[in-house]
């Protein structure tokens, strides 16, 4: 086998995450090896990354494990997603009256099982005030520019820009632009 190749399967960590199934099922390899018709001895190289299992070899270990076999594959390495400016959708948030009260970006959108969620808000001069929602644990707004309103549970509190504020989200909120021209505020949600 190539060295690329073989420093490209490393990166999967193939051996290391077929040992943590074993332990946490506590099989000796013995044991995992009268379940999948694989030896001890070949099973022991596997997990410490001198073989490299064939595709049919991992399949019988996944089935024993009960996962498929994305799990051997899925990336391991830190968590990151970039979202460019240009690659960002707007949707727009209808009000209580026709005009739009806001639109959003999702700032985070390519990061899969995220535990939270960044959004960039436009809120539009001519914008009405968002309709009362819940959802979540809980929620951060910062005012990049120009001044909103924020009701949380029927209490209205006033934010300029460079204010923020953090609440309980599952408690009904909305927003509303106030003053002169457009307001931008980020939004991060915690579910």
């Amino acid at each position: 086998m190539s060295d690329t190749l073989t420093a490209e399967l490393e990166k999967y960590r193939i051996g290391p995450r077929i040992r943590a199934l074993r332990l946490k099922k506590k099989l000796g390899l013995v044991q995992l090896g009268e379940h999948t018709g694989i030896s001890a001895a070949m099973l022991s190289k596997i997990e410490r990354g001198q073989l490299f299992p064939t595709l049919p070899t991992l399949v019988r270990i996944a089935l024993v494990f009960g996962v498929d076999l994305g799990h051997f594959f899925a990336n391991t390495g830190p968590r990151i997603a970039v979202t460019r400016r240009g690659d960002r959708m707007r949707m727009p948030i209808v009000g209580s009256a026709s005009p739009v009260s806001y639109l959003f970006e999702s700032l985070d959108y390519p990061l899969s099982e995220r535990r939270m969620e960044g959004f960039l808000a436009v809120f539009p001069e001519d914008g009405s005030a968002s309709e009362p929602h819940q959802h979540g644990v809980e929620e951060l707004v910062y005012v990049v520019k120009g001044a909103l309103w924020v009701t949380v549970d029927e209490e209205r509190i006033d934010l300029d820009e460079g204010d923020a504020m953090s609440f309980d989200s599952g408690v009904p909120h909305s927003y509303q632009r106030r003053g002169e021209g457009e307001c931008l505020a980020l939004v991060v949600t915690v579910g």
